[in-house]
């Protein structure tokens, strides 16, 4: 075997890994500075605190946290006190941080076009400094979309004047939508606040047809506040080429977390989210 041809062992290694972890080519570097958490409604444990200890049986690195849809129009279930203080325990007593929260009442309620919208955040900020999470991710979607310049720069106002709050509650607006890069960072850049970023669903933008390696290194680190990881299926699996993301992750330096969306293509969620963590832990290996 020549010099050209010859292969180290680590190299090898590298390679028979990424191979029988589904990859489609080698990982360039680790992104050393990545965890991997889930969403609550991945483990089906939608706003309940038990999804905590399941997270960690998993080896889950956290938990992001459902705040739930309103039943009064006045109130969110995660308002509660309570439920509040049932989920910080749980966190504690398992050591598994909540990383983020979800604000699924913007589903119903666009940002873009509601007077009560706003509000909802404001709501949304202050439960998440309660659970000492430190990202609050906001969604638009379907008849919430930002796709038109217009319904963008409203956005953009609306946070602007909501930034301020979650500045003095040291809680990040994480901005989720089917948007591209370059709209996400016009949005970043117009907002100017280290506290309104980017989260990146590297599932949304596959299926959008964004080139997602290349968003993820325009955006780079300091706009993105977290991840969604998701394909149709298993991860590896289908269309999103996660080595390729990993690569993007770790070239821009990003620290901090991302958080599974991922489905249940068996029926068995533990199983399936375990397949997930495991895949992902193979190719960061």
């Amino acid at each position: 075997m020549g010099a050209t041809t010859k292969m180290t062992r680590r190299a090898f290694a590298i390679s028979t890994v990424a191979a029988s972890a589904g990859g489609l080519h080698l990982l360039a570097k680790r992104p050393a500075g990545l965890k991997i958490g889930t969403m609550d409604t991945v483990l089906k444990l939608a706003g309940n605190p038990e999804a905590v200890p399941v997270a960690k049986k998993l080896g889950l690195a956290a938990v992001q946290v459902t705040l739930g849809r309103s039943k009064d129009g006045k109130t969110l279930p995660l308002e509660d006190e309570s439920v509040q203080k049932a989920w910080v325990a749980a966190s504690r007593e398992n050591r598994i941080p909540l990383d983020s929260t979800y604000i699924d009442q913007l589903h119903i309620d666009c940002l873009k076009n509601s007077p009560i919208a706003p509000e909802w955040v404001r709501k949304g900020i202050a439960i998440t400094k309660n659970l000492h999470a430190p990202i609050l991710m906001t969604v638009f979607f379907g008849k919430c979309q930002v796709l038109e310049r217009k319904d963008l720069d409203y956005v953009i106002g609306q946070f602007r004047e909501l930034v301020p709050e979650a500045a003095k509650a040291r809680v990040i607006i994480g901005f989720e939508n089917t948007s591209n890069g370059e709209d996400n960072r016009y949005a970043v850049d117009k907002v100017a606040s280290d506290y309104f970023k980017v989260w990146y669903d590297v599932g949304n933008s596959t299926f959008n047809g964004y080139d997602v390696p290349a968003e993820i290194r325009m955006l780079g680190r300091d706009r993105i506040c977290q991840f969604h990881f998701k394909d149709r299926g298993y991860l590896g699996d289908g269309k999103v080429d996660m080595p390729a993301v990993l690569n993007a992750i770790a070239d821009i330096g990003f620290k901090g977390y991302a958080n599974l969306e991922t489905t249940s293509p068996s029926g068995n969620v533990e199983a399936d989210t375990e397949r997930n963590l495991q895949y992902l832990q193979r190719l960061m290996a």
